[in-house]
């Protein structure tokens, strides 16, 4: 069910309980708002979810390219002392 869907299908839900009993009525209407500010807060948690997630992505792919630089200037290094030692 798309987000849209659910909004919709919740707020009909809320319409037709204005057709129940007064006692009937309250009790289900405030577990419908509750459903709905479970939900929001639901997105609202996904939502930071998902940047976290970003965020995290983009930190691997520096760390990957930190690494893979530090390599190259290792070998580089290496090969550079090598160099020296047999001029020596």
């Amino acid at each position: 069910m798309s987000e849209r869907e659910f909004e919709t299908k919740l707020t009909e839900l809320i319409g037709r309980l204005g057709t129940l009993p007064e006692g009937e009525r309250n009790q289900l209407e405030e577990l419908a708002e509750q459903t709905r500010d479970r939900h929001q807060a639901m997105r609202k948690s996904l939502g930071d979810l998902q940047q976290a997630l970003d965020h995290l992505r983009l930190s691997v792919k520096y760390l990957v390219f930190d690494l893979e630089a530090t390599r190259r200037e290792n070998e580089y290094l290496r090969r550079l002392i090598d160099t020296q030692g047999e001029r020596e």
